[in-house]
C-alpha cells in the first residue's frame, strides 16, 4: 500500500496539497505522532472506456474526516516487513478481487474497506450497465468521505473491472446484449475474460469476494415464480460463485480463501424474499460445503460464506420491505442494534486473514445473533414475559 508508518503510531492531521493539473494524481502528506512524514497518493485504473494511463483526479478533503466505526485496525498504514504486536489481522502483500460492488453503501463495498484496511490490494468487478455511473461518482469523489479508512486515508482501488457474472465466456453472451447500449464500449466482460485479464494485468490473487445477487421476481411468491424467473435467480445469486471460483481458483495463491454472501432465507421461512432467492441462497450454502472440499484439494483456497443480516442497502431495497425486516432484527436479535456494513466487512477480512487458515466450508453468521432465535419476542404473545435488559 501507499501508506506507511510505524506500528503503534496514530495519524494527527493531512494536510491536502493542490494540484497542479486534473489529469495527475491528488497526494497528500499525513502527519504521525512521531514526527514523520509520508505521502499518500491514491489513484484508479479502469478496464473497460479510461485508459490504464489515465490516472483519476481525486478532490482532498481539507475539514476535519467523518470518524467511521469499525472493529478491524487498519493495518495499511504499516511497513510490509515491520513486525505488528498483538494477533493482527494483516492482509498486507495480499491482493483480492471482490465481484458485485457498484456503490458505496452495500457489502461488498464494506468487505473491500475492511480488506484495504487490513492492507489488501483492492480489485473490483462492477457490473457493466452500472460501471460508468460508478467510476464517475469514483473519478468526481462522490465516494471520498465512504471511502476514509480507520488510519485517516482513503482507501484505494488498484484497478475497476467491467464483469457480467452471468456469463462464464463469450460464447454464452446472445447477440441482444452484445447490442445493448448499455453494454456497449465495454470488453472482456465475461466471467473468463476477467479472469484472464487479472491474470495478464497481476498474475494472481489471494482473495475473491462473491457479492452478487439478483432474482428478476424476487417480489413474488414462490408459489407464482416461474421456470424463467427461478432458473434466473439461481444462475447470477449461485452458479456465480462456481463460476468465479472455477476461473479465478487457478490464480488464486495457496492459502488462498474465497467469500460469498448469503442469506437466513436458506434455512427460514422469510415470507416475501421470493422469485427463488431463498432457493439460490441455499443452493450457494450447499456449493461453498462441496467448493470447500474440491477447492481445498485441488488449489488449497478455502471457501466460506457469510450469512449476513438486513443492510439497508439500494440492492436490499428491491425486496420492499428492507426497513421492516431491519425493525424485526432489532428488536428480537440477541444484541438488540442494527447491523452495520463494517461489522459483515470486519469478519470477512478475518475470514480472509491467516488467523481464520483452518476455517472452511463454513456458513459464518454475522446478524446480531439472529439466526439463533426460534420466536420472535417482539409478539404480543409475549408481552408478560420478563426479558433480560440491559444493565
Amino acid at each position: 500500500m501507499a501508506t506507511t508508518a510505524a506500528p503503534g503510531s496514530h495519524m494527527a492531521a493531512i494536510k491536502p496539497c493542490v494540484s497542479s493539473s486534473r489529469r495527475t494524481y491528488m497526494s497528500c502528506t499525513a502527519n504521525f505522532g512521531a514526527n514523520s512524514e509520508v505521502a499518500v497518493s491514491k489513484g484508479l485504473r479502469s478496464s473497460s472506456n479510461i485508459s490504464l494511463r489515465q490516472p483519476f483526479f481525486r478532490s482532498v478533503q481539507s475539514g476535519p474526516v467523518k470518524s467511521v466505526k469499525v472493529i478491524t485496525r487498519a493495518m495499511s498504514a504499516s511497513a510490509e516487513n515491520t513486525p505488528l504486536p498483538g494477533l493482527p489481522v494483516d492482509l498486507r502483500g495480499k491482493r483480492a478481487f471482490i465481484a458485485g460492488v457498484a456503490d458505496d453503501n452495500g457489502y461488498g463495498w464494506a468487505i473491500a474497506k475492511s480488506l484495504a484496511a487490513a492492507g489488501a490490494e483492492i480489485l473490483l468487478g462492477t457490473w457493466v450497465p452500472a460501471l460508468n455511473i460508478f467510476e464517475s461518482s469514483l473519478r468526481r469523489g462522490k465516494f471520498d468521505e465512504s471511502r476514509v479508512l480507520p488510519d485517516g486515508s482513503l482507501m484505494e482501488i488498484t484497478k475497476v473491472y467491467p464483469l457480467d457474472a452471468v456469463f462464464d465466456n463469450p460464447d454464452d453472451v446472445p447477440e441482444d446484449i452484445k447490442s445493448n447500449k448499455r453494454y456497449m464500449g465495454s470488453s472482456k466482460w465475461t466471467v473468463k475474460e476477467v479472469a484472464e485479464s487479472v491474470k495478464e494485468d497481476f498474475g494472481s490473487i489471494d482473495i475473491l469476494v462473491h457479492s452478487l445477487a439478483n432474482g428478476p421476481e424476487v417480489v413474488k411468491p414462490l408459489l407464482e415464480t416461474s421456470r424463467y424467473g427461478y432458473l434466473a435467480a439461481i444462475s447470477a445469486s449461485s452458479y456465480s460463485f462456481i463460476s468465479l471460483l472455477q476461473h479465478f481458483a487457478p490464480i488464486m495463491n495457496p492459502g488462498g480463501a474465497s467469500i460469498s454472501l448469503t442469506y437466513i432465507a436458506s434455512e427460514r421461512i422469510i415470507p416475501g424474499y421470493g422469485g427463488g432467492m431463498s432457493s439460490a441462497k441455499a443452493a450457494l450454502e450447499s456449493d461453498t460445503r462441496v467448493l470447500a472440499f474440491e477447492a481445498g484439494r485441488k488449489h488449497r483456497v478455502r471457501v466460506n460464506t457469510i450469512s449476513a443480516g438486513p443492510l439497508r442497502s439500494r440492492a436490499a431495497k428491491a425486496i420492499g420491505f428492507i426497513d421492516m425486516m431491519i425493525d424485526y432484527s432489532s428488536a428480537n436479535a440477541p444484541l438488540p442494534k442494527e447491523l452495520s456494513a463494517e461489522e459483515v466487512g470486519n469478519v470477512a477480512a478475518f475470514l480472509a486473514s491467516p488467523l481464520a487458515s483452518a476455517i472452511t466450508g463454513s456458513v459464518v453468521y454475522v446478524d446480531n445473533g439472529l439466526n439463533a432465535m426460534g420466536v420472535g419476542v417482539d409478539s404480543p404473545i409475549f408481552e408478560n414475559l420478563e426479558l433480560p435488559k440491559e444493565a
